[in-house]
């Protein structure tokens, strides 16, 4: 019979977890991607309606974009955009009224400095949680080769975990970054952390992935972006002339 949730103890969870069957390992990929969720200015200025205070999980992914970077690794970048109005969003974005911050031209949609991508590196758009869906991110991905993405960004308990689930629903080893997730509140980012390795990911932190990408030879991109369809963007996700 199912224990109640009163009846297992914090310090007991992971142990019943892995007494059921749940928790297993996947291994690292050969030829991963870093996949970076959404992190614009909607999740990091203080005065946003969607503001997460991740300034830790910021400064990790800052980190794993130069480690990637300097060993020739592909970086891939989502944005979520929407037509005025939001139609494109259908039933989501009726759900969730704070994401009228991603309308076309908001400028809370914009990748901050330090965070924008380079030329050359992958940008997908998106209007669902998901990475995957409505996108041809998986297509992209194979036709480069790599057979696993290095999960970071915003938020856990939303795009991080639905790119999550189809990373590996579409064949890709899924490593949660864990320390370069976030969320709003620390209890739903550790919840989705714990279910997320139960049951469909393994789980890295920032200086293990580093470690791993050290022993690869360096290479290098210029700033700026390109889209899906080769189209170069500029950091608000606009096509630059």
């Amino acid at each position: 019979m199912p224990k109640a949730p009163e009846d297992v103890k914090d310090g007991d969870l992971a142990a019943d977890y892995r007494a059921a069957g749940f928790g297993g390992t996947l291994g690292m990929p050969r030829n991963p991607a870093l996949l970076v969720i959404d992190m614009c200015l909607a999740y990091l200025a203080e005065d946003a309606p969607l503001y997460a205070g991740i300034e830790a999980e910021r400064a990790n992914i800052r980190r794993l974009l130069a480690a990637f970077r300097a060993a020739g690794r592909p970086v891939v970048h989502t944005r979520v955009e929407y037509m005025p109005g939001g139609a494109d969003g259908g039933l989501f974005f009726r759900k969730v009224a704070a994401l009228a911050c991603f309308e076309r031209g908001n400028p809370l949609a914009c990748w901050p400095d330090d965070l924008a991508p380079k030329v050359g590196e992958v940008i997908v758009t998106k209007q669902y949680a998901s990475a995957f869906f409505g996108t041809s991110l998986a297509s992209t991905l194979t036709a480069m080769g790599i057979d696993g993405v290095m999960i970071t960004g915003v938020s856990t308990s939303g795009c991080v975990r639905a790119s999550t689930l189809d990373a590996l629903q579409n064949g890709f080893l899924p490593i949660v970054v864990e320390d370069a997730c976030g969320d709003r509140d620390r209890a739903v980012h550790d919840a989705n952390i714990f279910d997320l390795q139960a049951k469909y990911a393994d789980l890295a932190t920032t200086d293990a992935v580093i470690a791993e990408l050290d022993k690869t030879e360096p290479g290098g991109t210029e700033p700026g972006g390109t889209a899906l369809d080769g189209t170069e963007l500029d950091r608000a996700g606009e096509k630059t002339a």
